[in-house]
């Protein structure tokens, strides 16, 4: 039987890795601030020639967008699942923890994707999409040219964040 302090324990913890599965699927837009101090300085800066001619706007493939969006959906639908068990009065402590580890599980791999799509952009200015599922690690390029070369230093520079040997496919999409 629980008692009260490993309750509020369980209670806590669960609350706590929602949370923070929330602030890492949410996007990046939400976080920043909408005050109207940073919006009238953003306006002044175009007016005043801001943005020049040989400046570059990028806009990520719609390609990656759904694939992101369809990923997100998949996992939300797994924690609320697994939420719902970690609620659940009939399962035992063990199963709960199992639970719980599928959760936190869930929350790593989220980060590590995240973590990766950022490495990409860093290294090789490239809009990507970065899905782990157990050794395999599949990546979409936004790209319209399809480089051997960049491919496969793409994949030797995301080996390098990992400490076994996975297994990484590159792929190009428009």
């Amino acid at each position: 039987m629980v008692n009260k302090q490993g309750l509020w324990f369980l209670t806590l913890t669960s609350l706590a890795l929602v949370l923070s599965v929330y602030y890492i699927t949410m996007p990046n837009e939400l976080l920043l601030t909408n005050n109207s101090s940073f919006a009238s300085n953003e306006e002044t800066d175009t007016t005043s020639g801001g943005l020049e001619e040989d400046d570059v706007i990028i806009t990520e493939s719609k390609v990656i967008t759904s694939m992101r969006v369809e990923l997100e959906q998949e996992r939300m639908l797994l924690l609320d699942e697994l939420q719902e068990k970690l609620t659940d009065s009939n399962l035992t402590v063990d199963e709960k923890n199992e639970v719980y580890e599928d959760l936190r599980y869930i929350s790593k791999i989220s980060s590590l994707e995240e973590t990766l799509e950022k490495k990409i952009k860093d290294e090789f200015n490239l809009d990507s999409f970065v899905k782990i599922d157990s050794d395999i690690v599949d990546v979409v390029i936004s790209s319209a040219t399809h480089d051997k070369t960049l491919a496969v230093n793409i994949m030797k520079s995301l080996q390098e964040e990992f400490e076994s040997k996975m297994y990484i496919s590159v792929s190009f999409k428009e």
